[in-house]
């Protein structure tokens, strides 16, 4: 038997197949289409949505908001497509994403007058090939943050660049399962951050010119804490010689200028293989949270980091603030590559250490260390003199195992 369809019938039917499912749209835009047709175009998109931005400067008053799943929003390049919020009269981010599945390329952010680009409690979120600039360098009217995912799941960054930001350049804040890498970060307070955060890999990346590289915090009162299994790995944080910038008030205002890796209050850390030159205070440095705090859950010292296998140039010879002035005083200066602050929770004459919660270091020779035997997360000096020795420990913490997102796997291809 032959079917024969009208024009008609096969768009009706079509309709009727076609009733309740969403298609995905690609939308073009221009700067000359305006910035009220971008804020539109946001507004409207749907699940599968891909929004392209054409080369060109936007200037935009007001902050974006995305809360479709799905959505990719492209540009022509971090160099030619540029989102300037130089005019902007709130005081909230660049662009904030509340959704899932989201893809986020090929574009710059410039002079938000707060965080540039974030994304609060998202599954999949992807930031590639991303710039986030303060135009004018360094300055603590600046905003926080660069990139700035929180409380969100399967976080990918790779390929951003962010330049004068007053708190963090690429933060990573109380989220689970995160890759950085292949970033630069430089001219901000803190170049990479991850905080109170659950399963990070940190590789590839550039730190320089900030006034610490990369940080790996934990803090209390956050409603996750507790941060653990991180690895910071093939990673160069040399010359960070920024003046500490932040308002204050800030965690990082603490921070000394010339930091190259620094590791407070967290579990199972492990930095390796990571190049560490230039930096004015120490390269390396293993602190407890140095302040007063109201929470019974929180642990303040850090547990179980393994830092092996790392090159160190030169550094240690410019302390920087108070503390850059204790490590001085506990350990010479110059400053040792490595120094720990030596806090335990329960003093080590007290009670014995288990393995996981200790302290490793594994150097090649001529890596210079120190214990500062500190007592108390006041960091008040202990009375006896520092602990020079690198300690080879025989089974050392097992590696986290290596981060795998759902957006960074080749699809499955049959045959």
């Amino acid at each position: 038997m032959k079917l024969n369809f009208s024009a008609g019938a096969l768009a009706f039917t079509l309709a009727i197949l076609g009733a309740g499912t969403s298609w995905a749209a690609e939308v073009r835009l221009a700067p000359a289409d305006g910035t009220e047709k971008l804020i539109e175009t946001l507004i409207m998109a749907e699940e599968g949505d891909t929004i392209l931005l054409e080369a060109g400067r936007w200037d935009i008053a007001d902050g974006l908001v995305l809360d479709a799943d799905g959505v990719t929003i492209r540009g022509a390049g971090a160099e030619e497509t540029v989102l300037s919020f130089k005019g902007q009269t709130g005081s909230g981010e660049g662009l904030l994403v509340t959704s899932d599945s989201v893809v986020l390329e090929d574009f710059a952010v410039e002079d938000t007058k707060g965080d540039g680009i974030k994304s609060k409690g998202s599954d999949r979120i992807t930031f590639r090939n991303l710039r986030v600039e303060w135009t004018n360098g360094p300055d603590e009217k600046n905003g926080a943050y660069g990139v700035y995912p929180v409380s969100s799941t399967n976080v990918l960054i790779e390929g951003v660049t962010v330049r004068g930001a007053s708190d963090a350049g690429i933060y990573v804040g109380q989220s689970q399962d995160i890759i950085v890498r292949n970033s630069l970060a430089e001219y901000n307070v803190a170049g990479i951050e991850i905080e109170n955060c659950f399963r990070a890999d940190v590789y590839g990346n550039m730190a320089r010119h900030n006034t610490g590289g990369i940080l790996i915090f934990d803090l209390p009162n956050l409603p996750q804490q507790g941060g653990h299994d991180i690895r910071v790995f093939d990673n160069s944080s040399i010359d960070n010689d920024t003046p500490n910038f932040a308002p204050a008030g800030n965690i990082v205002g603490s921070v000394p200028m010339g930091t190259g890796i620094m590791v407070m209050a967290n579990r199972n850390v492990h930095i390796f293989g990571n190049r560490l030159s230039g930096n004015g205070t120490v390269h390396v440095l293993v602190a407890a949270y140095p302040n007063d705090y109201d929470d019974d859950n929180y642990m303040f010292v850090p547990r179980g980091v393994f830092i092996h296998d790392n090159s160190y140039g030169e550094g240690g010879a410019a302390p920087d603030n108070e503390i850059g002035e204790l490590l001085a005083e506990r350990a010479g200066t110059p400053i040792p590559d490595i120094v720990w602050d030596g806090v335990t929770r329960i003093p080590e004459w007290f009670t014995w250490v288990a393995a996981e919660n200790r302290i490793y270091v594994k150097e090649a020779e001529g890596t210079t260390f120190a214990n500062a035997k500190m007592i108390s997360h006041m960091l008040l000096p202990w009375e006896t003199s520092p602990d020079r020795d690198i300690a080879d420990y025989e089974g050392s913490l097992p590696e986290p195992a290596a981060v795998t997102l759902p957006q960074d796997m080749a699809p499955d291809v049959e045959g």
